[in-house]
């Protein structure tokens, strides 16, 4: 039997499960990119404030490009599973608080139509780096073509500049309050980085529209942090069995949970502090602690892996050479972190440990690894730079950028293609066909990126990853 929420009443006693009518809830947030990280990270937090009679504050889904996650839940209610596991041990509950999906290929007019209804006070995103169509300077790349189109197109948006620009503009065409703009994606300072593209494309269609988003609607900054590997079929069937009915689109996290908000929403919000959040003013040392210790570390466990034939991260991280050079990473990051913000790292990576160690969560290595162009420079490139410029060694970040180059240049030759992609396959894939050595690699890959473009420590940088390719036991020589 499916599971629905017809079929709740079926559950197995042990399985938490909405307590409220989800017939009496309404939409007051959108959230585009309803992906398995939002499904295990926001919406149970709003699945908590709904069964506290915050009835107001339910998800309602878009998605910008795939039907996939639409199409398994629909038949469920858009109700799923969430596994919470450490080890042997899982926990199991029912997250009802996503009512309903909207698909934007298939119907732009339906999203745009949500979006303008004036019970939607807050619209998040969840869309991966590479959605915010940056160039290297953090600036709108206004030539990709898809920006283009819906300069061209604003009532058939593909983009999420363009979807948002569109229902904001018609949201102060209607005399209606525009809804917060909450950036939930890995990037520094995200709601400025939201900010400055949003602005940006707007003004591309007019100065009066652009300058209304700039002073009327907000972009608070968070960070959030849990690591969601991707649902594999054994987890399907092992939560289903656990729930007492099928589940085609569950998800599976690890215990820790944050979310660090900053309060600026003056259209309203949840009181989700209730549930584990934290509203602060600035989200800045939070985010830079999470980004350099955390995910940087999972880049480097992720290359590193890779090229060491580790498929998941607590296999890696059990590989005596890569701790190491974990260990030795959290000690250059750490130098950069802000002494003033009451931050205390040594907690942080010792709780990090326990998490990369995780057996039952089965990260895969290429799953963190897509992507490295896009989240390096944030992640590895800018703490080196600090470091660089306060004259101190850069030895292991260094070695993090040459681990990602040769991953990308090994990825052809194991019988292995394309473990992993990245936005820049196509200029790296010319750059590796030459066959040369991958210390020689690091000056063209940079150019093709745009890591440190600007600073005047950039050929500095460059040296040291080349330097630090060399002689190491994962890398090889050439492709």
């Amino acid at each position: 039997m499916r599971l629905s929420e017809k079929t709740l009443h079926r559950l197995r006693p042990d399985v938490q499960r909405p307590t409220y009518d989800r017939g009496t809830v309404l939409a007051g947030i959108l959230h585009i990119g309803v992906g398995a990280f939002h499904r295990a990270h926001q919406a149970p937090v709003i699945d908590d404030c709904l069964a506290a009679g915050q009835k107001d504050w339910a998800i309602l889904g878009a998605s910008l490009r795939s039907t996939a996650t639409r199409d398994a839940l629909s038949p469920q209610d858009f109700c799923y599973g969430l596994s919470v596991r450490d080890g042997d041990s899982q926990s199991l509950r029912v997250v009802g608080s996503l009512l309903d999906m909207i698909s934007a290929p298939e119907n732009p007019s339906a999203l745009l139509d949500a979006m303008v209804d004036p019970r939607i006070r807050i619209v998040m995103l969840t869309v991966t780096e590479k959605a915010y169509l940056r160039r290297p300077d953090g600036s709108l790349d206004a030539d990709h073509g898809d920006v283009v189109h819906d300069l061209a197109n604003p009532d058939m948006p593909r983009t999420v500049h363009g979807l948002l620009t569109e229902a904001l503009a018609r949201r102060f065409e209607a005399g209606t309050q525009p809804f917060t703009l909450l950036s939930c994606d890995n990037l520094p300072a995200n709601g400025k980085a939201l900010r400055q593209v949003i602005v940006d494309f707007a003004g591309r269609r007019s100065p009066v529209l652009a300058d209304q988003i700039a002073r009327h609607v907000a972009f608070p900054s968070c960070m959030v942090d849990r690591i969601v590997p991707a649902t594999a079929d054994g987890d399907r069937e092992r939560i289903s069995a656990g729930l007492g009915l099928d589940d085609a689109w569950p998800v599976v996290a690890e215990p820790f949970f944050q979310w660090v908000v900053e309060d600026d929403f003056p259209a309203g919000r949840p009181r989700w502090e209730r549930f584990g959040v934290t509203m602060v003013e600035d989200v800045t040392p939070y985010e830079t602690m999470k980004l350099r210790m955390l995910n940087g570390a999972h880049s480097a466990i992720a290359y590193l892996g890779l090229l060491a034939g580790h498929a998941t991260v607590d296999a890696a991280f059990a590989d005596p050479a890569i701790r190491a050079i974990v260990e030795a990473l959290w000690d250059e990051t750490s130098a950069t972190l802000p002494g003033e913000a009451g931050l205390d790292p040594l907690d942080y990576r010792r709780r990090l440990a326990a998490r990369f160690a995780n057996t039952a969560l089965a990260h895969q290595t290429r799953q963190i690894a897509t992507d490295g162009s896009q989240k390096l420079p944030q992640r590895i490139i800018a703490p080196a730079l600090e470091r660089l410029e306060a004259g101190r060694s850069i030895e292991t970040l260094a070695l993090v950028v040459a681990a990602w180059i040769a991953a990308c240049a090994a990825r052809g030759g194991d019988g292995t293609a394309r473990r992993f992609t990245d936005p820049l396959d196509a200029r790296l894939d010319a750059i590796f066909a030459g066959g040369r050595p991958t210390a020689d690699l690091a000056g063209p890959v940079f150019e093709a990126a745009g890591f440190a473009s600007g600073s005047r420590l950039r050929d500095r940088l460059i040296a040291e990853v080349g330097k630090a390719s060399a002689g190491r036991p994962y890398f090889p020589r050439s492709r």
